[in-house]
């Protein structure tokens, strides 16, 4: 099954149903799946050619969607861009992965023109909607002025690479992950099984869309033939009146997400009677606050656990595995957890050294295999072998197991931050810190944070007689990384950092103070 399957499956049964609800933008899949075909043509009448990658920078919309599926009909993999990243990023991005074509949302028109001169292979800028006057082809005017194809122009293969998803890297530099036809499909079979989608199902697109932890819905629930809406840029009230307005039954959002919308002033005077499940993922939720979260509106919150890598889900809580109201320790140790491997993939938790399975309560790198693993990552073949060692993905996060297989993050082997649901590796941060002509030493952590779960610590070291402030190095890095990524805080200090008998930073050290007393080293 490839990804055409899918939408012809959902045309086929279910052609004259609601697709997609943005706004008063309303469309069957019948009209979904002929956009989609027009703009694959449109998309060739540019001059481009099956086999060359193309991307989008965008917030969500149904057009975002439409995009997913024009990658198979068009023939073109498609790679999502994170919005939040500087243009340099993006501007590496999109030389590294080849990118020809970009869909193109006005509202990232200025991050476009600090890239566009730094990225001589883009051939060509879709404008997805607005201003025409920058003389931009316009996304609806491909669709509206070219005739659908009656097929997809390239003969896939299954194992073949349909997405390139530029994830974070310990170098410092981002990473492609390949990911295939075979890849996207099983994990959307995989969450169908485990969270029962049908047609009945109306699915809210809140988190970003470029994002895996949402960007699997596009594909499983329209292949039950349910109905999507979109929050194009997340706030709390947006999100409630979206979930009131459209009767919706199932979304995903980040803990931050969450905490923001209880959190939110008349929150229960919206209707959200309709919502089944809320899943939750991309970071830990503190048991506090999600017990919060059900008291507000109800026990329907789920954590699953996954990574780009894995197209992206590993292991899943089900609302039937939690006791939300006991004070039994196991039952409040269990809302803590991440859940069980779902159905089609093997997950195990083994020791770093030997490679064996951990017992129950022991700690481990958790490790997974199954038909949603990556390909590999783009012309990285070192990082490649490494991570996928054994037949297995190696995330590098390490966690234990109870007695019934349900899964406890304790901790990260990467050196990796997760703050607001966002992946931000301490490599990318530190390498923006010594391009500043007064760091002589950096070394970067996360630290517990009430809103964003973990938040970003550089402790510098001036060159001998240099003097810098703290606001100087957090505006020196705005310049160079995306701003989740920079500094919350930089601690100037005199002494040369804690180092090891070989000289690598003891980053154990620095974190130490901030994390004592708590039982894991992941917030």
């Amino acid at each position: 099954m490839l990804l055409r399957d899918i939408l012809s499956h959902a045309v086929k049964l279910h052609g004259d149903k609601a697709a997609t609800i943005d706004g008063d933008a309303r469309y069957t899949y019948r009209q979904v799946s002929e956009r989609v075909h027009r703009l694959a043509s449109g998309l060739l009448g540019l001059g481009l050619k099956p086999g060359e990658h193309i991307a989008i920078l965008a917030n969500n919309s149904h057009r975002y969607l439409e995009t997913y599926f024009v990658a198979d009909i068009a023939g073109m993999p498609l790679a999502p861009l994170n919005f939040r990243l500087s243009a340099k990023e993006l501007e590496f991005i999109i030389n590294d992965g080849a990118i020809k074509a970009l869909i193109l949302g006005p509202e990232y028109l200025p991050l476009y023109d600090q890239m566009k001169a730094g990225t001589p292979g883009l051939k060509h800028v879709i404008l997805l909607e607005g201003d025409l006057a920058q003389g931009l082809p316009d996304y609806e005017g491909l669709i509206r002025t070219n005739k659908p194809l009656d097929h997809s122009v390239r003969d896939w293969a299954e194992d073949e690479m349909i997405n390139l998803c530029y994830t974070g890297g310990t170098t410092g530099l981002p990473k492609g992950v390949m990911l295939t036809q075979r890849n996207i499909v099983s994990n959307a079979q995989h969450a169908i099984l485990m969270m029962g989608f049908s047609e009945k199902d109306t699915w809210m697109h809140a988190a970003p869309m470029f994002h895996l932890a949402d960007a699997w819905a596009c594909y499983a629930v329209t292949m039950m033939g349910g109905t999507h809406t979109f929050v194009g840029v997340f706030t709390p009230q947006g999100t409630l009146q979206n979930l009131q307005d459209n009767r919706v039954t199932k979304t995903i959002l980040v803990p931050t997400m969450i905490n923001a919308v209880v959190n939110f002033p008349g929150a229960t005077d919206f209707d959200t009677s309709s919502v089944e499940m809320v899943l939750f993922g991309a970071s830990p939720m503190p048991v506090d606050r999600l017990r919060a979260a059900v008291r507000a509106f109800g026990p329907k919150f789920c954590q699953a656990y996954g990574m780009t890598e894995t197209a992206p889900l590993l292991t899943m809580m089900r609302p039937e595995w939690q006791n939300f109201d006991s004070d039994n320790p196991k039952d409040t140790r269990r809302l803590g957890s991440c859940g069980r491997e779902v159905t089609g993939v093997e997950v195990r938790v083994v020791d770093q050294e030997t490679g064996r399975d951990v017992k129950p309560g022991e700690v481990g790198e958790i490790i997974a295999r199954g038909p949603n693993v990556m390909a590999g990552y783009w012309k990285r073949p070192k990082e490649t072998e490494e991570a996928l060692r054994g037949g297995y993905m190696h995330t590098g996060d390490v966690a234990m197991l109870d007695e019934e297989n349900f899964v406890y993050i304790v901790d990260r082997a990467k050196d990796m931050i997760i703050s607001g649901g966002e992946n931000i590796y301490s490599t990318e941060v530190e390498n923006a810190l010594y391009e500043h002509p007064a760091v002589l030493e950096a070394a970067v952590i996360g630290i517990p944070d009430e809103k964003w779960g973990e938040a970003v610590l550089a402790v510098v070291v001036p060159r001998e007689g240099v003097t810098v402030g703290e606001q100087e190095i957090i505006d020196h890095c705005k310049g160079l990384i995306a701003h989740y990524k920079c500094p919350k805080a930089v601690v100037i200090r005199q002494a040369a950092l804690p180092k090891s008998g070989p000289g690598k930073i003891l980053k154990t050290e620095l974190r130490a103070p901030y994390w004592e007393g708590k039982t894991k080293q992941v917030n």
